[in-house]
């Protein structure tokens, strides 16, 4: 048995290693490949995509799972990756190489596309791409044959989780958001964002950045930062790389772009390097994967006690710029609630709904009760109905994300996910670190990083993400924790 688990772990980890090398490809399509070279990247992913998918589904693999399985006896962490590797290649099985290494090919090819049709605010230029993505999509879902081909998705993403549950998740996520919104929009008491548009060279907001970064523990031996057209973290342990984008005009692009992306990286910096390459080893979900980051940049770095340790700095780092603005005017700036164009930028009380909207419209298309060429119509109907609000242009509105060309549909959801298990996350830590706050006014963050470390990173995957939830806080996943701190937070912003 022993050579059976060896040879199991190698083919594992040869497929890990794999995926990395995708990854890598990705990462230099997105941050340094030069346009002309879609059509070949996309040939390259394809034939990667392929090796991939034979080594994932090589009837040996099978045959070792069968047999560990079958033999029982297993230590935590061999049941664990046994878990993984069977529910993977399972999946993996059903799939036709030919579809993985088309569906590859479109999507490297419709990222070039995207990134050009938002650029020149064309989605036309945009839309046989995302048609032939879909199509493509929509095969993979029925191949893995489950009777809700969103369902077949997700898994990928939130192993467990189902349309249905999460139709039940956000319908009271969003009665309680609606509510609080209408609230904050008629109070008397509102900050303003002026203070965030001043001249803030990019240069200077990168030095801070990255010193913010380099104090939540984030390894700069072990990671870079660059610049790409949609901020993303890519790479695992000893090789993660972020990326942000910068307006010299708007302060909060990047430098929340950066926290965000940094809370990704610290995840995967904090996974056990003995264990990384392992199936269970690796990152429980993305649902948990986004409550590193926007407990990061939200509850961290959008709170009163950071910027009472560091607004002194950004005013240094910006010499003159901040001079006339206190910190408490700077702290109410940077939470300001109003409805906006812009996902990445949205305040934490109407962030959700810019996920709600995606998910609704996502779910339409792949279950054909849209059409790719009325989603622009579709998007600023929504976005009229959630936020009040209505895109004038594409680029501003269903061009802004990357998401679909990559083919990830059912990764939206993950992002609200996210926001609930981070305040839930919080409320603990609040708990065991009972002296938080003063901790962060001295900048110690790296205390927020030793918790995460220890209660989240270094298990992995070694639990599914509910029963992380509950492991961790002792109960499972409520929308109360982060209504309850939005409620109280904003609040006490506005005055009511």
């Amino acid at each position: 048995m022993a050579d059976k688990v060896n040879r199991f772990r190698e083919k594992c980890r040869l497929v890990h290693d794999l995926a990395e090398v995708q990854q890598l490809l990705d990462w230099d399509q997105q941050v340094v490949m030069p346009r002309k070279g879609a059509e070949q990247r996309g040939l390259q992913q394809a034939a990667l995509a392929g090796v991939v998918h034979s080594k994932l589904t090589d009837p040996e693999m099978g045959e070792l799972i069968a047999d560990l399985k079958a033999a029982g006896g297993q230590d935590e962490d061999l049941k664990a990756d046994l878990r993984e590797a069977e529910r993977a290649w399972s999946r993996a099985v059903k799939i036709p190489p030919e579809l993985v290494a088309e569906r590859a090919k479109a999507c490297a090819m419709a990222q070039v596309a995207w990134e050009e049709a938002k650029e020149a605010d064309d989605f036309a230029r945009f839309r046989p791409h995302l048609e032939r993505v879909l199509e493509l999509t929509r095969e993979t879902a029925a191949a893995i044959g489950t009777p809700n081909p969103y369902d077949a998705l997700l898994e990928d993403y939130e192993p467990g989780m189902s349309e249905e549950a999460l139709k039940a998740v956000f319908s009271q996520l969003r009665e309680g958001l609606i509510p609080l919104l209408d609230r904050i929009q008629g109070a008397a008491n509102k900050p303003a964002q002026e203070v965030l548009k001043r001249h803030f060279p990019a240069q200077a907001q990168e030095r801070f950045g990255l010193q913010v970064v380099a104090d939540m523990g984030f390894d700069g031996a072990a990671g870079r930062l660059d610049r790409s057209a949609h901020p993303f973290t890519s790479g695992t342990l000893a090789d993660v790389r972020i990326t942000t984008r910068y307006d010299e005009h708007f302060l909060n692009m990047a430098l929340f772009g950066m926290i965000h992306e940094a809370g990704h990286a610290l995840y995967e910096q904090g996974l056990d390097p003995k264990r990384f390459r392992d199936p269970s080893g690796q990152a429980c979900s993305l649902g948990i994967h986004e409550s590193q980051s926007r407990l990061w940049e939200n509850l961290i770095g959008r709170s009163r006690p950071f910027w009472a340790c560091y607004y002194p700095k950004l005013q240094s780092a910006f010499p003159g710029v901040l001079d006339d603005v206190d910190v408490e005017t700077f702290y109410r700036s940077v939470n300001v609630c109003e409805p906006s164009l812009i996902r990445v930028e949205a305040d934490e009380v109407t962030y959700n709904l810019h996920i709600i909207l995606r998910f609704e419209l996502e779910s339409a298309l792949l279950h054909r009760q849209l059409e790719a060429a009325d989603l622009p119509e579709a998007w600023r109907a929504k976005m009229k109905a959630f936020l009040g609000i209505e895109p004038p242009t594409d680029r501003e509105g269903v061009l802004q994300d990357i998401h679909w060309s990559a083919g990830l549909i059912g990764y939206f959801p993950t992002y609200a996910l996210g926001n609930l298990f981070g305040a839930q996350f919080m409320e603990t830590m609040r708990r065991d670190v009972p002296d938080l706050d003063r901790r962060l006014e001295a900048g110690e963050l790296r205390v927020v990083k030793r918790w995460l470390n220890e209660y989240i990173h270094v298990h992995g995957r070694r639990y599914l993400a509910p029963e992380l939830c509950e492991k961790v806080t002792g109960r499972p996943l409520s929308v109360q924790p982060a209504l309850s701190y939005l409620q109280t937070k904003y609040g006490e912003i506005y005055g009511f």
